[in-house]
């Protein structure tokens, strides 16, 4: 068996890397896959992240190949050192996300292979110089974020090189559009359809007056990018007026916006909460939400931590 070799992406891995994303999407979010037109764009820039994305100074994608095949994959960021660029990640280093196949009889060595991998990411992490080295698993699907609970060998193989987990608990929630409680008549509230802040966003009113407002995202696959999330939508914001808690406002916005999913092919709706907030997931659990998966975001890399072998 020949041993693995860490090298750069080359344009001709674009299958098979995009085989191992996909292969990490599926695990969390059901029916959904990226083109290799999407991840080769993810390598290049991240339309999303308007915010971080333009920090960033070099980006570099490295693979683990074996018998002619990709079993590992890591992209890597390296943000500037300007006073344009946000504290926590001003000089900073990350890899943006890492995936590998666990070690099966077709793949034997595919667990040394990623560790070799990781070890090529540090050492690109002292090459950069970088002040503080930063750990994650955004991979240019929708809802894949952070550290899912999915993927114990990644977390397994970022806690052996030393990584931890120093940010915060997500859950993901999951409602079929079906299950979603149907509006009772509210003669005195009126809904109005508008843009919002990022989504579409429905508000209840009532003379004049807005009672709360939800918005929901029904473009998670962007034509462009060719993902497969097809009737997929993303709750962004779910407000209600405070003197308004415990009247039911709440299902009866969860249940016009339905009545709009449906009108687009929708049949399931996400949303995404803190692990610590209590009151929001259990009005959603409430309303036909189940619990999906959990993320860990937030992960730094504390090199007197590491323990993988051979360091």
């Amino acid at each position: 068996m020949p041993a693995p070799e860490v090298r750069p992406f080359r344009r001709t891995d674009r299958d098979q890397l995009t085989d191992l994303v996909n292969l990490h999407v599926a695990a969390v979010v059901p029916g959904v896959s990226v083109s290799v037109n999407t991840v080769l764009g993810d390598l290049e820039r991240r339309p999303g992240e308007f915010i971080t994305d333009p920090w960033v100074a070099e980006r570099t994608t490295l693979v683990a190949e074996q018998r002619a095949h990709v079993v590992a994959a890591a992209h890597l960021l390296r943000y500037r050192a300007d006073a344009d660029v946000g504290d926590d990640y001003r000089d900073a280093a990350e890899i943006n996300w890492f995936v590998h196949r666990q070690s099966a009889p077709l793949w034997p060595d595919a667990d040394r292979a990623a560790d070799l991998l990781m070890r090529a990411c540090l050492a690109q992490f002292t090459r950069w110089n970088a002040r503080v080295g930063y750990g994650d698993g955004s991979l240019p699907a929708p809802l894949v974020y952070g550290l899912p609970r999915n993927w114990p060998h990644i977390r397994a193989l970022y806690e052996r090189a030393g990584f931890r987990h120093t940010g915060d608990t997500e859950v993901i929630l999951i409602a079929r559009v079906a299950d979603l409680p149907l509006p009772e008549p509210r003669p005195d509230v009126t809904v109005e359809r508008t843009p919002g802040a990022c989504d579409t966003r429905f508000t209840a009113r009532a003379e004049g007056e807005s009672l709360g407002f939800i918005e929901i995202d029904t473009a998670l696959a962007r034509p462009e990018r060719h993902a497969r999330a097809a009737g997929l939508a993303e709750i962004g914001n779910l407000h209600i007026d405070p003197a308004r808690h415990g009247t039911g406002l709440e299902h009866w916005l969860l249940g016009r916006a339905a009545d709009w999913l449906r009108l687009c092919g929708v049949d399931r709706l996400v949303t995404c909460e803190a692990a610590g907030d209590s009151a929001t997931p259990a009005l959603l659990t409430a309303a036909g939400f189940g619990e999906l998966t959990r993320t860990d975001r937030g992960w730094e890399y504390r090199p007197d931590r590491a323990q993988m072998p051979g360091r």
